[in-house]
C-alpha cells in the first residue's frame, strides 16, 4: 500500500473540462486525478440526450475500471443529461455535475435574482440551469442564450481580440444592453472560461460572471471530506468569496499541484496536448496521453 488515496475521475467531451480540472488542483493540489476526454465524439452539446447520456456512461465506465474514488462530470451537457443516470448506474460512487455548484454560486451572487446562463444549445434546450436556478429560488428570472460558436472559438484558441469581441457581443447585446438586464451571467459551458476577457469587455461593468469550475472544486471537497477518504485530504485549500462568482481559483499564482495527472482521449493526442494547454494553464505534451477506445 502506497498510503496514498484512490484518484478523482474527471471527464468532459474534450479539453473544456481542464477548466474544472484546473479548479480542483488548485484546491485539492495533493490528490492524483485521471481525466479523459471523449476528444473522438466531441462536441457533447449538438447530441441527443440519450446519445449523451450513452457517451457519459461509457466514459464513467473507463474511469471506474482504473479504481476512482469519485467522478466529476466537467461538461454542462453530461451534467444536464446523464447525471442521473450515473448516479443510478453507480450508486456507491459520489458523482459530482457542474451544474448544480454554478446555479449555487449564481443565485448567491445576484442581487436581483435575474441571471442570464449562456452554454450549448443542448444544455440550454434542456432547462437543466433554469430548473436548478428556480429549485433555489423559485422567484429567479432565468434569460438563457445558446452560445455555441463560443466552444469553437475556444477551441482554436480565438480567445480575445475583434473576432472573439464581436461574436460575444452579437450574442450578449440583445440581453444585457436592454432596460432590465440580467445583474448576474453564468458561464454554462466549460469551454467559456478561456473567453472570459472578451465577454467581460462587452458586459455593464455591474454585471457578476459566474464560472462553475470554482464551485465545482469546493463541491468536490465536501463530498470528499463527508465520504471519509481513505486517506487524509492532505494541502486542500478552501474556494470561497469572490473564486466562486469571477470562476478564478484562490491564490492565481499558487505553486504547481503535488498530485499526478493521468491523461486519457478518445482521439488526437496532439490536438489534445495543444488545445489543452490553453484551457489548463499549463504545457501539456502529447507523449502523456494515452489514446482509449471506448
Amino acid at each position: 500500500m502506497s498510503g496514498r488515496a484512490l484518484p478523482i475521475g474527471v471527464f468532459d467531451s474534450g479539453v473544456g473540462g481542464l477548466t474544472v480540472l484546473r479548479a480542483l488542483r488548485l484546491a485539492l493540489p495533493a490528490e492524483d486525478f485521471i481525466y479523459l476526454g471523449d476528444t473522438a465524439r466531441l462536441p457533447y452539446g449538438t447530441k441527443s440526450p440519450a446519445t449523451v447520456i450513452r457517451y457519459s456512461l461509457q466514459c464513467a465506465a473507463a474511469l471506474v475500471v482504473r479504481d476512482i474514488r469519485c467522478l466529476v462530470v466537467a461538461c454542462n451537457t453530461a451534467s444536464a443529461s446523464a447525471l442521473a443516470a450515473l448516479r443510478l448506474q453507480y450508486p456507491s460512487l459520489p458523482v459530482i455535475g457542474v451544474i448544480e455548484p454554478g446555479a449555487a454560486a449564481a443565485v448567491a451572487a445576484s442581487r436581483t435574482q435575474h441571471i442570464a446562463v449562456i452554454a450549448t444549445e443542448g444544455t440550454i434546450g434542456g432547462g437543466a440551469y433554469q430548473d436548478a436556478i428556480r429549485r433555489l429560488n423559485a422567484n429567479a428570472r432565468v434569460t438563457p442564450c445558446a452560445c455555441s460558436l463560443f466552444v469553437a472559438m475556444a477551441e482554436e484558441g480565438w480567445t480575445s481580440g475583434p473576432i472573439a469581441a464581436a461574436v460575444a457581443q452579437r450574442y450578449l447585446d440583445p440581453i444585457f444592453g436592454v432596460a432590465g438586464a440580467p445583474d448576474t451571467l453564468v458561464l454554462g459551458c466549460t469551454h467559456f472560461p478561456v473567453l472570459a476577457p472578451a465577454i467581460r469587455s462587452v458586459l455593464p461593468p455591474t454585471v457578476q460572471i459566474v464560472d462553475s469550475a470554482a464551485t465545482t472544486a469546493a463541491a468536490v471537497l465536501r463530498q470528499l471530506q463527508a465520504a471519509g477518504p481513505a486517506t487524509p485530504l492532505t494541502g486542500t485549500k478552501p474556494v470561497t468569496g469572490t473564486a466562486a462568482v469571477t470562476g478564478m481559483t484562490p491564490e492565481t499564482g499558487a505553486r504547481r499541484a503535488a498530485g499526478r495527472v493521468t491523461w486519457l482521449a478518445t482521439d488526437g493526442a496532439a490536438r489534445f496536448a495543444r488545445v489543452g494547454t490553453t484551457f489548463l494553464g499549463e504545457t501539456l505534451h502529447e507523449a502523456d496521453v494515452e489514446i482509449v477506445d471506448l
